[in-house]
C-alpha cells in the first residue's frame, strides 16, 4: 500500500527549506529515492470503514476554578521526530487554555486504517489531519458555518487554491496546513559545462525541449530532461490543465476531455521528447538520476530540496514550462478536519484554528510553507528565491479541480491510467497515446 502521509512528506523533505538556493557547492553520491510523494496516495484505494468498540471516555481535568476541562482527541499521521515538535505546539495550546486540552494520537503508518475505523463505529477523533476528502468526507463536519462565524477576512487569509483541495460539493471540510506545489529544477553545472542560459520563469515547453538538447550534446552520457516511466495520474493532470485540456469534464466523465485534441497533444509531446533523445523516462521521480549528474532538469514538489541540499547539489529552480500561457501545478496538500460525529465541535474549532492560524504558520516556518497570506508578507517568506517559486505556482493555479475529486471510481481509474501512461512512456513499448488512451474510454465510457 502506498503511503498515506502527505504532511509527514512535506516536513521531512522541507526541514532544510530556507537554504534551497544558499548552499549547494559539492556533489555527492546520490541516494536511494527516501519519501514517497504526497500525491501518490490519490490513487490508493480506501479500506472499508472497520468497526471498532467505542473507546472509554477519560476523567476530565479539572481547571483551576474546578470546572472540568473539555478533552479533544487530535490525530496525527507524523512519526516520532515530528511528533516531538507537534507535542510542544500542542502543550502551547493546552497551556493557554481553561477550558479545552487536547489529546494528541498518534497514528503513524496505519493513520487511514484507524480513521476508517474510527469513523465506522463513531469513535473518530475530534480534529485530524486530511487529505483523502472523496473518500472520507462524509464522516467529517462541513465547516462553512463555523468559517462565515469568523468573518470574510478570515477565509480570505488563505490561499484561494488551497480551498479547492480542502472541499468537497461546494462545501469545506478541512482547514488547509501544508501544501506544495510543482516546479522545474535544473543542475546548473550541467548547463555551464553546455555553455546553455538557465531556464527563466516564461519558458515554454519548446524552450525547454531545445535546452534540453544542447545540454544533452554538452556533456557525455547525460539526458537534458527526464520525467517518470509510469506517472502518477493525479500529477500529471497538471500538463493538461497547463493545454487547456484535463481528464475529464465538470461532471467527471473521461470521453471527450481525455482524448480530445489539446490532451492527445501533451501525451504525444511528452513521447516524442523520449523519442528524440532529448529526454529519459526513470523507474522512480527521478530525484536519484539529477543527484547522480545523470539529468540536468525535471519537475517535481519541494519533496526533492531537502536531498539536493544534503548533497550539496547546484541547482535552481523555475515555474514549470508553458503552452504560451501561465502554467499551471497540481497541489499536494493537507488540511485539518473535524469528525461529525465530535461532541466538543465548538472546542475542536477552537483548537482548528489554533494549529492553523498565524502563531502556528510563524512557528512552523523552518519546515513548511505558510498558508497565511499575511504571514507570508510579515515575514518576507517570498523574498526567498527558494520559497518564491512555489507560492508563484500556486497563485497561477487557482481554479483548477483534479479529477481525483470529480471522479467517484477515481481509484480504479486511476491504476488503469497507470499502465497506460507505462505502454506510452516504456522505452521497449512506445505504445501510440491515441490507443492507450482510447483503451482507457472504452473501460470507462
Amino acid at each position: 500500500m502506498k503511503k498515506s502521509k502527505i504532511f509527514m512528506s512535506l516536513l521531512l523533505s522541507m526541514m532544510l527549506l530556507l537554504t534551497a538556493c544558499g548552499s549547494q557547492t559539492t556533489k555527492t553520491p546520490a541516494k536511494e529515492e527516501q519519501t514517497a510523494k504526497p500525491a501518490e496516495k490519490q490513487t490508493e484505494k480506501t479500506e472499508e470503514p472497520k468497526k471498532e468498540e467505542p473507546k472509554k471516555e477519560e476523567p476530565k481535568k479539572e481547571t483551576q476554578t474546578g470546572t472540568a476541562k473539555v478533552k479533544i482527541r487530535f490525530a496525527s499521521w507524523d512519526d516520532s521526530e515530528s511528533l516531538t515538535e507537534q507535542q510542544k505546539l500542542v502543550d502551547q495550546f493546552n497551556q493557554s487554555q481553561d477550558a479545552i486540552e487536547v489529546v494528541m494520537e498518534a497514528y503513524g503508518d496505519n493513520y487511514d486504517t484507524k480513521i476508517a475505523a474510527g469513523m465506522g463505529s463513531k469513535d473518530a477523533p475530534d480534529v485530524m489531519y486530511m487529505w483523502n476528502y472523496p473518500a472520507y468526507y462524509k464522516g467529517l463536519e462541513n465547516l462553512n458555518p463555523f468559517i462565515e462565524k469568523e468573518g470574510a477576512n478570515y477565509k480570505n487569509n488563505f490561499y484561494e487554491t488551497l480551498w479547492e483541495y480542502n472541499s468537497m460539493n461546494g462545501e469545506v471540510y478541512g482547514i488547509p496546513v501544508g501544501y506544495t506545489t510543482h516546479v522545474l529544477y535544473y543542475n546548473k553545472d550541467l548547463f555551464d559545462k553546455a555553455g546553455v542560459a538557465y531556464p527563466t520563469d516564461d519558458w515554454s515547453w519548446e524552450d525547454l525541449k531545445a535546452a534540453a538538447k544542447k545540454v544533452k550534446e554538452g556533456n557525455e552520457g547525460v539526458a537534458g530532461f527526464s520525467f517518470s516511466r509510469k506517472p502518477d495520474p493525479y500529477d500529471f493532470e497538471m500538463y493538461l490543465w497547463s493545454n487547456g485540456a484535463a481528464y475529464s469534464n465538470e461532471k467527471g466523465e473521461l470521453n471527450g476531455s481525455i482524448n480530445d485534441e489539446k490532451s492527445m497533444a501533451v501525451f504525444k509531446m511528452f513521447q516524442d521528447m523520449e523519442k528524440e533523445g532529448i529526454a529519459i523516462t526513470t523507474e522512480g521521480g527521478g530525484t536519484n538520476e539529477v543527484l547522480g549528474g545523470k539529468v540536468a532538469m525535471y519537475i517535481n514538489g519541494a519533496w526533492s530540496i531537502g536531498r539536493f541540499n544534503e548533497a550539496g547539489l547546484n541547482y535552481g529552480m523555475v515555474k514549470i514550462p508553458g503552452f504560451g500561457k501561465p502554467s499551471v501545478s497540481i497541489l499536494s496538500s493537507s488540511g485539518l478536519s473535524m469528525s461529525k460525529d465530535s461532541a466538543n465541535k465548538d472546542a475542536a474549532w477552537e483548537f482548528i484554528k489554533f494549529w492553523t492560524g498565524k502563531e502556528m504558520n510563524k512557528a512552523r516556518l523552518s519546515y513548511e510553507l505558510p498558508v497565511l497570506k499575511d504571514v507570508v508578507a510579515e515575514e518576507k517568506v517570498t523574498a526567498d528565491p527558494g520559497k518564491k517559486v512555489f507560492f508563484d505556482m500556486l497563485e497561477q493555479s487557482a481554479g483548477y479541480t483534479p479529477s481525483f475529486f470529480k471522479i467517484e471510481n477515481w481509484s480504479e481509474i486511476s491504476e488503469s491510467l497507470e499502465l497506460a501512461f507505462e505502454e506510452m512512456y516504456n522505452e521497449s513499448s512506445l505504445r501510440a497515446p491515441e490507443e492507450a488512451i482510447n483503451d482507457i474510454i472504452s473501460m470507462f465510457p
